[in-house]
């Protein structure tokens, strides 16, 4: 078995290599070539807590697997852990023998901020020139980096719920070179893409706060009863996801689908543009709207390719098991 310990994760897997992994598992799900299985996500009853598993088979890349963690919400102030905490395992499809662990901590952040990134590609106006931000924490900073190499941003705008996190991501657009301005978030409706990356149980976003012909990615919504957007926004945009029987079980699709706002017929895979079966936007005006739900294959694509580059440049670990 193969061990890539956390603290070399930063020196092997680029936003360019994740967006590459995630891009291809999309599609191979579109395809068919690749399934999730179903989700475990569980509060332990301790410390807070919420832990659980996301795996599925990547029959296109081969890569067959786990990852197991959650968040435990007092790390920082407790023990100067950061709140997420994750760990992929990889097994041989052909033998089910374990083949490697992998830190997943950074590659959960740089896989989640490709997904969003990925869907900018795809779905956002070409002439995009305004990326608008709700939410500043430590994953808003992953999202904003990535997705400022999709399109020529000639401003930043953000929100946050608390305001005095907002140089996170003011830092991530200077070192980018672009201009950043705290807004409301009725200021919303001047981006031309908005990435929200909040934990929230109530709806930040509401359908008023998005122009027409924007692209929004709703980052933040992984669990039932969570919810960043208002879900009146989704029955007047193109809605995109992952995965749909997650988008509409415990991503943000899952509260227009019960109210009946949308189907779930309504919710098209990501991968589908990517593969060419679905057109995507199909007019400037048209609102589109990516609900990333966070899929265990997006793990284990991007593990794999960890896993690669640690034993090209001989830093991957061998033990005996």
């Amino acid at each position: 078995m193969l061990i890539v310990p956390e603290r070399e994760v930063a020196d092997l897997l680029t936003r360019a290599a994740s967006f590459d992994a995630v891009e291809k598992v999309f599609a191979a799900m579109a395809a068919q070539d690749a399934y999730n299985f179903p989700v475990i996500r569980e509060a332990i009853g301790h410390e807070n807590a919420l832990y659980g598993f996301k795996g599925g088979f990547d029959k296109a890349g081969m890569a067959l697997g786990l990852k197991a963690g959650g968040y435990w919400p007092h790390n920082l102030e407790k023990h100067g852990h950061i709140n997420h905490q994750s760990t992929v395992f990889l097994f041989d499809p052909d033998t089910g023998m374990v083949k490697a662990m992998i830190g997943g901590n950074l590659l959960t952040a740089l896989r989640t901020a490709a997904a969003s990134s990925v869907s900018i590609q795809h779905l956002a106006r070409r002439d995009a020139k305004v990326m608008g931000m709700v939410g500043a924490g430590h994953q808003a900073t992953f999202q904003l980096r990535a997705a400022l190499e999709q399109r020529q941003f000639e401003k930043v705008i953000g929100w946050n719920y608390h305001p005095e996190m907002l140089p996170n991501i003011e830092m991530v657009a200077n070192e980018a070179g672009v201009p950043f301005e705290a807004v409301p978030l009725e200021g919303m409706v001047e981006a031309d893409v908005v990435i929200s990356i909040t934990s929230t149980f109530a709806p930040s976003v509401m359908a008023d706060h998005i122009s027409a012909g924007t692209h929004i990615a709703c980052m933040g919504t992984d669990t039932k009863g969570k919810q960043e957007v208002e879900a009146a926004l989704l029955a007047r945009a193109t809605v995109f996801t992952d995965e749909v029987a997650q988008s509409v079980s415990i991503g943000e699709a899952q509260h227009a689908v019960a109210d009946g706002i949308i189907a779930a017929g309504d919710v098209h895979q990501l991968g589908a543009v990517i593969n060419g079966t679905h057109a995507g936007r199909t007019s400037e005006d048209e609102i589109t709207l990516f609900d990333g739900t966070g899929v265990g294959l997006q793990d284990l694509a991007v593990a794999a390719s960890v896993v690669d580059l640690a034993i090209e440049k001989g830093v991957a670990i061998e033990v005996d098991f």
